[in-house]
């Protein structure tokens, strides 16, 4: 039988009386930094104490239900005067609207920048970090601006999950499938939001999910099962990246189990990622997470069984309704006052890194939000950011006959035509952004830059749908640009596709081929006119058994930019170089791939493991110009376990146009005694060349991440014998570019 509200006001007050009597939440007498202090009226607010003895004087203030208060979105004693920040999304701008309404009152706008997929496909740590810098300012101004004075401060960003299949509805966003890849870009953009100042966070990054979390069909109740080593090399590192070396210290705990226990109620969360990572901050439920251990794990009788488990194991933030299941685990002597105390710690610790606790002109960032300042979307310095951004993370699949980059003066007319011609779609977790390009009207744009004047223009025209029209439209003009792709909502309602190629949060996909007709029309416009560009623009990988061989010309693009039409027409046009790089492999067909819930990568998955032809390979990208790569040296033929390989290798522009091109440093252990993958990327440098110009890239690459994982040991492993070094274009290229063999000395 449900328990009434007044039964439950009443069994909370009787618990707080009885614990006020043993006095449980009598505050502790001032300490003799405080009362020597004229300032601060309690010595949690003096911010020259150190930070857990500011915590231990706050908790001890607080009364048992204030407490309970705490753990939920955010952490604040208004009695106190202390202030929380609830939690926001930020995979690539500040939602605080957006189709999903992010912040439940009007929408405010907020830049938005390509999907996670897109930033991915940027290989550019330093640009990572500025996307999610110019995140947290914006999040800033909401929260302390007296216009605004919303949105939050703590983001729940990056999704350091990797894209092991790209039937996973949510490969959107994430980074890509490699370790290494999306931990490098996962500790930029933590390094982003919080920043560089010694001691306050500009905003808190909160990781998600924890862990191996790359399935939505019955995720509340799927477990995702592999070995330790796996656990440790594949699914964990980006993790465990962002907390070492990006510095978060905050992190959403997956629905699924792990090896099957829950994973809000994993040993690991304690275990590993507070006891050996360091992280003391937060550890949150995953929306709803408390409830779905009891309805769909089944893993606890009931809620407060459900509660004290994941406050002992680490939980203490929770995104669910948690007052009642933890009122009572307490009452039944489940979990005592002082678990709750433990729990508290962490949150308040990023309260007072945020700043939350001091005073104003102690925090550098206080002072954002101020009447004076701007509001950051709107500036043209952004504007032209988030374009470049964009630019960067457009991926030149295909080129074949050399029609890109599209010459003004030679092109007459063209026609935009397809179903995502016109449009600029959010997911999700997007915000709602000040305003939006479309692929026609930034073809528009850029075919015929101001001023006019009186010289050729380009003719544009459109049409946003597949048909008859559109194909004539094609077969009329010099130039096709046909734009396809997915729907980042799967065009339809909350865990509803429309068709078996969409997938989104609560869905994967069930093909990976183009909606139903998008690549027949593709097929029928290239016979009308075979000076087509095929613009995919899509959240995952896309099997193309036709285009890929008989389309001439493919790029790629992810959802989401405000600036998608302005970026897209830069690199039609060849104002930007289409610099972008996958960042996952593109199978062929689903016959390639193992079965979905097949959670060990070694059974044919990514590119370490992967041992047919895809149909494009992990870090595939073409440019307009042409690369030359020589001169692979180290700076020594050996390498000891604590120390670093320095690597370095020539990189020429052979061509006639300056261009980017991203630099990719693989390795593979030939005589290693254990299993190891095919290859493993270990460096990767983004680099611009003028024509003609040679620039030596240097990449270090230090023996530990030359290690495996041993069991038995349980620990890194760095193997003695000789490492063979890969530099090349892409994970394919690499086999085919350059080679040199180090040896790890014992």
């Amino acid at each position: 039988m449900m328990t009434t509200l007044d039964q439950r006001a009443g069994r909370l007050a009787a618990l707080l009386c009885a614990c006020a009597l043993a006095g449980a939440t009598t505050p502790a007498p001032a300490s003799e930094t405080e009362s020597a202090s004229t300032s601060f009226e309690y010595a949690f607010q003096n911010p020259d104490l150190p930070e857990e003895e500011r915590v231990s004087d706050l908790i001890s203030r607080m009364t048992l239900e204030e407490k309970i208060g705490a753990l939920g979105g955010r952490a604040e004693v208004e009695r106190l005067g202390v202030k929380g920040s609830p939690h926001i999304e930020g995979y690539h701008g500040v939602a605080q609207g957006g189709p999903s309404n992010w912040g439940r009152r009007n929408p405010t706008a907020t830049t938005q920048f390509p999907q996670g997929y897109g930033l991915g496909a940027t290989w550019d740590p330093e640009l990572v970090r500025q996307v999610a810098a110019q995140e947290a300012q914006e999040a800033r101004y909401l929260y302390q601006s007296a216009k605004y004075n919303r949105s939050g401060i703590i983001i729940r960003a990056p999704n350091a999950d990797l894209a092991r299949d790209p039937r996973w509805g949510r490969t959107e966003e994430v980074y890509g499938e490699d370790p290494f890849h999306v931990g490098t870009l996962a500790t930029a953009f933590t390094r982003g939001l919080q920043g560089y100042h010694p001691r306050y966070w500009k905003a808190a990054s909160l990781l998600k999910h924890f862990l191996a979390n790359s399935n939505e069909d019955d995720r509340s109740s799927s477990s995702s099962n592999f070995d330790e080593r796996l656990w440790r090399e594949y699914y964990a590192k980006p993790f465990e990246m962002a907390v070492r070396e990006g510095g978060s210290r905050a992190m959403m705990a997956a629905y699924n189990a792990v090896n099957g226990t829950p994973a809000h109620v994993h040993p690991m969360l304690r275990e590993i990622v507070m006891d050996e990572w360091g992280l003391d901050g937060i550890i949150c439920t995953d929306g709803g997470g408390l409830g779905l251990l009891v309805s769909a794990h089944r893993a606890f009788p009931d809620l407060p069984a459900a509660a004290a488990a994941c406050i002992k194991a680490g939980i203490n933030n929770f995104l669910d309704r948690y007052r009642e299941p933890v009122t009572e685990a307490l009452e039944r002597g489940l979990i005592t006052e002082a678990d709750l105390d433990e729990a508290l710690r962490g949150l308040f610790r990023v309260s007072i890194r945020l700043g939350l606790l001091d005073p104003p002109e102690r925090v550098p960032w206080a002072a954002i939000g101020a009447p004076e300042d701007p509001e950051p979307w709107n500036q043209p310095e952004t504007k032209a950011f988030v374009r470049k951004v964009t630019q960067q993370s457009i991926v030149l699949l295909k080129n074949s006959a050399g029609l890109l980059p599209l010459d003004r003066a030679k092109v007459d007319t063209i026609g935009v035509i397809g179903p995502l011609s016109n449009t600029v779609l959010l997911d999700w977790y997007s915000g709602t952004p000040p305003y939006t390009v479309s692929p026609r009207e930034g073809i528009e744009d850029v075919a015929n830059p101001a001023p006019f004047g009186s010289g050729h223009r380009v003719g544009v025209s459109w049409v946003g749908d597949m048909s008859d029209a559109a194909v004539q439209m094609a077969r009329d003009r010099d130039v096709a640009v046909v734009c396809v792709g997915s729907h980042p909502e799967g065009n339809a309602g909350w865990g509803v596709v429309t068709s078996p190629s969409e997938g989104k949060e609560a869905v994967d996909r069930k093909a990976i081929t183009l909606p139903p007709g998008q690549e027949e029309f593709v097929r029928r416009v290239i016979e009308a006119n075979p000076n087509t560009v095929v613009v995919l623009i899509a959240s995952f990988p896309v099997a193309l058994p036709w285009a890929a061989e008989h389309a001439t010309t493919i790029v790629h693009m992810t959802h989401n930019s405000q600036e998608l039409g302005h970026a897209l027409g830069d690199v039609l046009f060849g104002d930007a170089e289409p610099g972008g790089r996958l960042a996952q492999t593109w199978p062929r067909s689903l016959e390639q791939l193992p079965p979905m819930m097949d959670y060990d990568i070694r059974h044919g998955r990514t590119y370490m493991y992967f041992e047919g032809e895809p149909q494009y390979p992990f870090g595939h990208g073409l440019s307009y110009t042409t690369f030359a790569y020589a001169n692979l040296a180290t700076a020594s033929p050996t390498v000891t376990p604590e120390g670093a390989v320095v690597a370095s290798v020539d990189v020429t522009n052979t061509g006639e146009r300056a261009g980017e091109d991203v630099v990719q440093l693989y390795v593979r252990y030939p005589e290693s005694k254990v299993s190891r993958p095919l290859k493993q990327l270990r460096g990767f440098r983004r680099v611009h060349l003028e024509p003609g110009e040679t620039k030596t890239v240097t990449l270090r690459l230090p023996a530990s991440d030359l290690s495996y994982w041993d069991g038995e040991q349980k620990g890194w492993v760095v193997e003695p014998g000789p490492v063979e070094l890969l530099v090349g274009r892409s994970s394919a290229d690499a086999d085919l570019t350059l080679r040199k063999t180090v040896t790890v000395n014992p």
